[in-house]
């Protein structure tokens, strides 16, 4: 069971350092974002904002809507 257990343990630090590599590069897919996205899920990490945090960057600049405000009908 012990090598099982190893092996498990190799193939999800080679999976999350694949998913690394590709996201640092800049070249990953968004099939591979969203791969790395529910790894990361999968694995209980998740990100809080604060005010030097990148993803408060990211949150700035993405359109997101009021949440008060209306949806707007399409078609």
């Amino acid at each position: 069971m012990a090598d099982l257990n190893d092996t498990l343990s190799q193939l999800h630090q080679g999976i999350a350092e694949e998913l690394l590599t590709r996201v640092q590069s800049g070249e990953a897919t968004a099939a591979e974002l969203t791969a790395a996205i529910k790894f990361l899920k999968d694995n209980g990490i998740d990100a809080h904002i604060t005010e030097d945090s990148p993803l408060l960057n990211l949150a700035t600049i993405l359109p997101f809507q009021d949440p008060d405000s209306p949806i707007k009908s399409v078609g």
